[in-house]
């Protein structure tokens, strides 16, 4: 694609620095949305952080070559087709969008109150108004489809492999929830960035752009946006098994230099943070009490009355609940996932691997691989 001509799209929206949109964060809800895909019950502020940078950035990519090819084919704004003719080489993104359209279309049926009859005729039939959006991928593939294998995916039942496997992680981490931590996992389930549309198109800031997106460019948007959420999610699960050291392991020596060094740096700030945590501090040398040295200590406490050895058992008290309060932080981190996993995840995702590897990716630009599409 030819990038030397002029983009469609403002200086402030194709930047990825989020000059117009600082303000708008979706920070809290990826905590939430993290934890229904796998992460820990209290996300890491720092780690959705991430993920919210790296999200928008992708997005803000794949809004600038729409917006490239909604121009070279003099459209006024950017649609469904131009995003469904980026997302054209991969067919397994592609098959589940084209799942997520129809589900789409038939929440919109649902809401509308047509009966389950006239739903199994509209689904046969396909040329119904109310299938919208998947009459628009449908016309739009027949346009550019020489082989049939892109329509042959609206007839494909294939399982989802991906999707299964996040499924059954579903159900072991809810396995050991109570009445309480199973509801707030069921609201965070709910979560999405379409039910937030004037947030997400604010995020965007589409309102800078030349070529804008239509409705349905802004649902398969934030749908995109759910599944970069929930791929990098996946790929830091998968990297923070892999860093647990297993006893026999042959492989352990080649964990990545990229990992350890990002570790150790995020490790290193922790513990100056908690300079108090039990990792930071060596265990004392356990030494037998004399037997009357309690006995002693009760009956000399008991005499000074608000001496000093009251305050030494106060200041002792304090001390102990000092170390707890940080040991439940150390427990909390080492489940959460942690921004080296991010970073871990994203360099193994675009590692390019082989001699051929530069031209054999359509997605690569700017240096990182899109999970988008």
């Amino acid at each position: 694609m030819n990038t030397t001509a002029a983009s469609p799209m403002s200086t402030a929206a194709s930047s990825s620095g989020r000059s117009a949109g600082k303000s708008v964060s979706f920070a809290a809800e990826l905590q939430s949305m993290m934890f229904s895909l796998g992460d820990a019950r209290r996300p890491l502020h720092e780690t959705a952080v991430l993920v919210e940078d790296v999200v928008h950035t992708q997005l803000i990519n794949l809004l600038q070559q729409a917006a490239e090819i909604s121009q070279l084919r003099g459209a006024r704004v950017i649609s469904a087709e131009d995003l469904l003719f980026l997302m054209r080489k991969d067919k397994k993104k592609l098959r589940r969008l084209l799942k997520y359209m129809f589900f789409r279309d038939y929440k919109s049926k649902i809401v509308k109150g047509i009966d389950d009859d006239d739903l199994l005729e509209d689904k046969s039939g396909g040329s119904n108004n109310s299938n919208k959006r998947q009459k628009i991928a449908q016309d739009f593939f027949n346009s550019i489809d020489q082989t049939g294998e892109l329509l042959a995916m609206f007839e494909d039942d294939e399982i989802d492999d991906v999707k299964q496997e996040r499924m059954e992680r579903a159900e072991r981490q809810t396995r050991i929830m109570d009445s309480a931590q199973y509801a707030e996992f069921c609201e965070s389930r709910q979560l999405s960035f379409s039910k937030k549309a004037s947030k997400f198109r604010d995020w965007l800031d589409c309102s800078s752009m030349e070529i804008k997106p239509n409705v349905i460019a802004m649902e398969i948007l934030a749908y995109l946006a759910y599944e970069t959420v929930a791929q990098l999610v996946d790929l830091a699960l998968l990297v923070r098994q892999d860093m647990v050291t297993k006893a026999g392991d042959p492989f352990s020596h080649a964990i990545s230099a990229t990992f350890i060094q990002y570790h150790n740096s995020a490790e290193g700030s922790y513990m100056k943070s908690y300079p108090d945590s039990p990792e930071n501090t060596p265990p004392p040398t356990p030494t037998a009490p004399p037997s009357g040295s309690q006995h002693s200590g009760k009956t000399a406490s008991g005499s000074l009355g608000n001496g000093s050895a009251g305050q030494d058992s106060a200041k002792t008290k304090q001390r102990k609940r000092k170390k707890s309060t940080a040991a439940c932080g150390v427990e909390a981190h080492s489940n959460a996932i942690q921004p080296c996993h991010i970073r871990e995840a994203i360099r193994r995702y675009g590692h390019k691997i082989g001699p051929l590897s530069p031209f054999t990716s359509a997605y690569r630009r700017n240096g990182m691989a899109f999970l988008a599409c």
